[in-house]
Order: C-alpha cells, then structure tokens, then sequence
C-alpha cells in the first residue's frame, strides 16, 4: 500500500482554499491569508491511515497556471473547491475543471469541496447535495464523492483530507460501478476467489468456523458471535440466497462487500483484497507469488514436510468421491483459484503416476509436485499462493538442499529428489524406459522424440520414499544440454541407454561421452531390448569391459516390454543417494593415489635408510683411532651435515 498521499486543492479565485488549509493547520477560522499557502507535510503517526501526507494549495490566475499544472501532475488525489453562495464556480467543475485534468492526460480520484455553508442561513444540511452531482459523478468517473465544510466554522475541514486520503489508499473505481450501483468484474472475480479459498471444506458456504478464520487472518480479531448475528441478519433481510444452513454463500459474500463499498467502508473490501496478495489494479502483486528465495549455487529445492502436508490436505479435499484419485473435473475444481493447470503443456498427467481410468493418484500428484518444485520452485511458489497455503509466506513450504558437490565430497545425499538424465541413440529405448517409469504401458510403435520429456515417481528405498525425475531431450535438445554446464551441474546421475540388439547402438553413447565433460557426475549404463538377441557391439571395446575400465558396474540389461526392468530405477535413486559409487574412473583415480601414496612411502624408508647407514659408516671410518680426520675435520663434517657439531 502507498505510503504518502499527496492532496492538491485547487478552484477558482475566492471559493477558500487556503482559508481550508490554514483551518485545518490551526484548527481555528484565519481570516486573513496569503494567495497561495506553502505545501504543508503531515508526519504518518498524526493520521488515521499512518501515511505521510502532503497538502498543497494552488492559485487559478494565469501567473500561476504553469505551477498548477505541474502540480496537478504530482497530485495522487485533488480536491476541486467551490463556493456554495457562487454557483458559477460549481458550474465551472464538470464544465472546466475536470475537462482540464483529462486534457492534461491526469487520471487520479476528484473530490468536490462545497466551502461556506455556514452561508446557508442555518441550514448546514444539502438534502439535494447527492441530486446535484450525480450528474457529475456519471459522467466523470474519477470523482470520488463530495463533501462540504465550512472554513470559517472548521466544520468538516479534516473529513474533507479523509476522504482525500481515503480516496488513495481506498479507491472506488476499481471496485465498484457507481452508475449502475453493482461490483465491477475484477473485484467480484477476486472476491470470488477469495471466497472459495476461504471455504476450506469446499461446501459452498462459509460456515462460524471459516468466517472467524477469514476475520483473523485479514483483520487480526475473532468475529464475536454478536457481529456474526448481525452480518447474517443484515444479509437475510436483502439477499435471498445470502445464508444457507447457518452459513454465508457466495452471494452473501459478495452482496456484504458491496453493501461496504456503498456505505463509505471501502477500508474494508481493500483490507481484505490486500492481505490475499491483490494490488490496486485487483491483480496479484509480484511480491505475494514470489517472494524473496534466494538458492545458493549446487543446491536444489524441495518440499518442505509443510508443503507436503499442503498438497496432501487439498488433494483429499478435492477428491470429492474420495477413490484416491482426482479426475479431470476434481483437478479443474482444484485449480479454479489459479490462472489454470500448470503442467497442460507438460503431458500431465502422463509422466505421472495415475489410477487405471487415468486420474492422478495422490503419489503421483506429490511427485509431480516435487518435480516441479526440483525444476522451477518459482512455479510452486505461485501456485501455493493461488491455491491457499495457510502460511505467512508460502517459502515455509520450500526447503533449501546441500549444495551437490558437499554431498559427493561425503559420499552421501541427504536430498529426497534426484534428476536424472536419459541419454542415448534413436530408438535405444529411453522412451519406453520413462514410460515404464510412470507406469504407462509399453507402446510398439516408435515415434522419435521431439521435446524434452520429463517423468516422476517415488521410489522405496529402505522404507524412505524418495522421488526420482527422469528427463530425456531427444536428438534436438541433447547436444544443447550435455555443452551447457549449468544444466549439467544439475543432473544427478546420467544414465546411458544403449539397445543391446542394434550393433552400432554402443558406439553413440561412447562418443558422446568423449565429446563432452560428463565425468564428474555418476554415470550408469543401461542395456534395453534385452528380450532380442544379443549382438556384438561395434566397438573397441564390448560394453561391459568398457564399464569395467571406468569403475563402473556393467550394464543393467532390462526388457521394457516383457516387463523385466532388473530393479533398475532402485538402482538408479541408489547411485544418486551414493554419488561416489558411480563416478567414472572414480575407483581408478582412487587406486591411483593409493598406490602413488604407497610408492612415496616406500622409497622415502628407502632413501631415509640408505643416508642412514652411509652417514654411519663414514663416520665409523673417519673416526677410527688413527684415522684420518683430526679436530678440523670432525667440523668439516658437522658443516657437511648441516650441523654444528657432531
């Protein structure tokens, strides 16, 4: 919300305007002021809305038409003030003033000012003040409302800068069609939306429990059974459909909010539509979809035991015939507080896990939630905002990881969602390998793949369910991955797929890895059409050998359609959670050091041992009786030694 206003008055020569300012400052009628009065600022803790406040007076004569405009530029709302014993200057309002705002392409809310109606003779009162401008009000929509007030009595001065500020903070346009006295569309669509979040058992009625919920969450204080009465008999006596079963409908709702905004609360429909994310245009803000969430470098994000609980909770929610399963209506009812399905470019649900009629089970909506969040959390972000998350911010519902190369320098992952790439020839199987991933049936008829293509499911490990994202890239997307480090330095596990049948089906994943830096992340191979008869790889090497010469384990042989898969996915989740068991050259490069470390130690004994035994029998042999060297010699060796003395 803006924290500073800024309230121009502007009018003709002589309706009061800076007599208005200076009654507000002094609090007391100032018979003699200057033309103009200086800007005056009005510190936050002095107002009701706690916002810095700038009340600027303005001159009409043509000396002073140059800083008006400018003014009425910076202006966030202007008071139009008229003299109610001059009628020519209300007339002048929608026949000059309001014309000259929108020549000046300025489009901020107009208050109408009526000053001096203590000329009125002792009647303070207009009963026809509503008639008068209404014709005003239809046709210039950026007027608020009007107010008068008498200078010289201080009589409604401050109200007038009330509404002024209200007309900012709290603006009718958005919200409500005063010509024709009904909610505008995008404030009735959001209220909507509101509403629906807030039936959190999804009955169609707010019930005493809701109702109190939605009050503390917007407005931080229990509705007391009195007021909850009221609202509710408020409600009956004008809108028949209002209250259902002891509860408040949509149409309550809705009928409430507007009955606010007619009565002058729009305090209220603002406070509610701010505090579910909505900003004066009635869109969500940025910053409620995506707050602050910064990931470190090698790390990755995934749900918390909080997010986890959320989608458990509004999955059973929405499954409406409760068959564990959500059906395509029960998912479009899920997603109707959200701009719609964010994976409908994605197959879903086919890279999921799904019930024989096709509609998502709760394992599979849980995976492909954690796949989203492991490959775009921003996407969860928003969505956990659109659908409801209960939480002061929706990053309670993320978690942040150990950064990759940590959990390789440990040898173990502490993360429960791993991506792994799918990489191999046309037509080796990877396909079908994602298929059976998800559970899908095996289907007979190649097509090449022409997108990227991204599965999920869980995986048992030990009683621990971990969830494994399998993505291949097909012919056109691959080179584009594997060349690109930052994409490769979020994968996992690569697996290689080769077909065990084709002969030169081999020989593809071996120049691919030859052509790019791939070795640092853990590698499996996997041998598909194991069901057809083996052939002789045209290669230097046959394929298990060339495992062997890397440190890896040979090839798993799976037959997709037989059904016979060797466990291979336990398999793959098995190497992510161990990253080192699988690195290629991995255990060479560790037998390497170990023997480099051995050799060091056996040639430094071996040295040590040598100096030893020839510095002790030189000196034996000089230091014989009768030897050779005398006093200058024993010195000469000291220094030869790099000692002082022996």
């Amino acid at each position: 919300m803006r924290r500073d206003v800024r309230i121009l008055l502007v009018g003709d020569d002589g309706v009061g305007k800076s007599t208005i300012v200076t009654s507000l400052i002094k609090e007391s009628f100032i018979p003699h002021v200057q033309h103009v009065v200086p800007e005056v600022t009005i510190p936050p803790e002095v107002t009701p809305e706690n916002v810095t406040t700038y009340i600027v007076d303005s001159g009409s004569a043509p000396e002073d038409r140059t800083h008006l405009e400018t003014e009425i530029r910076k202006a966030h709302v202007i008071c139009v003030v008229y003299s109610i014993d001059n009628p020519h200057s209300f007339d002048r309002i929608p026949t000059y003033w309001l014309p000259y705002f929108r020549q000046l392409g300025v489009n901020v809310p107009v208050i109408l000012v009526g000053n001096k109606i203590d000329l009125r003779g002792g009647e303070v009162t207009n009963e026809a003040l509503e008639e008068e401008i209404l014709p005003i009000m239809n046709e210039f929509k950026e007027v608020e409302t009007c107010i008068e007030c008498s200078a010289k009595l201080t009589l409604n001065v401050s109200e007038v800068f009330y509404f002024a500020q209200k007309a900012v903070l709290h603006p009718t346009a958005p919200l409500y069609d005063s010509r024709d006295h009904v909610l505008k569309p995008a404030c009735a669509d959001a209220l909507r939306r509101i509403f629906k979040l807030c039936d959190t058992n999804k009955d169609g009625i707010l019930d005493a429990s809701e109702l109190n919920e939605f009050q503390r969450k917007c407005f931080d204080a229990p509705l007391q059974q009195q007021e909850l009465e009221g609202i509710k008999s408020l409600v009956r006596d004008y809108s028949v459909d209002g209250v259902r079963d002891d509860g408040l409908t949509e149409e309550g709702f809705l009928f409430l909010h507007t009955t606010f905004i007619q009565r002058g609360r729009l305090e209220t429909t603002w406070t509610v539509l701010r505090t579910f994310g909505y900003a004066e245009d009635l869109r969500l803000t940025e910053a409620f979809l995506f707050p602050r969430f910064d990931v470190p470098h090698d790390c990755s994000v995934e749900l918390s035991q909080a997010g986890y609980q959320f989608f458990t909770d509004i999955f059973e929610v929405f499954d409406k015939d409760q068959d564990g399963a959500l059906k395509a209506a029960e998912l479009d009812d899920l997603f109707s507080t959200s701009p719609g399905n964010p994976w409908a470019k994605q197959k879903f649900p086919d890279n999921t896990s799904v019930d024989d009629s096709g509609a998502v089970t709760l394992q599979g909506w849980l995976a492909q939630w954690s796949m989203t969040t492991l490959l775009d959390h921003k996407t969860t972000l928003a969505y956990l905002a659109y659908l409801g998350y209960p939480g002061e911010s929706q990053t309670s519902a993320l978690q942040i990881t150990r950064p990759r190369k940590v959990d390789r320098k440990k040898g173990k992952s502490t993360r429960n969602v791993f991506l792994c790439y799918v990489c191999g020839a046309a037509g080796s199987g990877k396909t079908s390998l994602l298929r059976a991933f998800a559970g899908k049936p095996f289907q007979q008829a190649y097509k090449p793949t022409n997108q990227v293509i991204s599965v999920v499911n869980s995986v048992d490990i030990d009683g621990s369910e971990k969830y494994l994202v399998l993505q291949e890239f097909g012919s056109r997307y691959e080179p584009e991955t594997l060349r690109n480090s930052k994409k490769t330095d979020l994968a996992d596990l690569i697996v290689y797929v080769y077909d065990s049948s084709d002969t030169n089906s081999f020989s593809y994943i071996s120049n691919l890895r030859q052509q790019y830096s791939l070795d640092s992340i853990p590698t499996l191979f996997v041998a598909t059409k194991s069901d057809l008869d083996l052939a002789q790889q045209r290669h230097e090497v046959q394929p298990d050998v060339y495992c062997r010469r890397l440190g890896l384990q040979v090839p798993v042989a799976v037959s997709v359609k037989t059904g016979q898969l060797a466990d291979v996915f336990h398999v793959m989740c098995g190497i992510a959670m161990k990253p080192n068991s699988a690195i290629p050259g991995g255990r060479d490069r560790a037998r390497s050091s170990a023997l480099r470390l051995r050799t060091y130690m056996h040639v430094s004994l071996l040295v040590g041992g040598l100096s030893a035994g020839l510095i002790y029998t030189y000196r034996a042999f000089l230091m014989r009786p009768g030897g050779l060297l005398d006093g200058w010699g024993v010195r000469w060796l000291g220094l030869f030694m790099g000692r002082r003395e022996l």
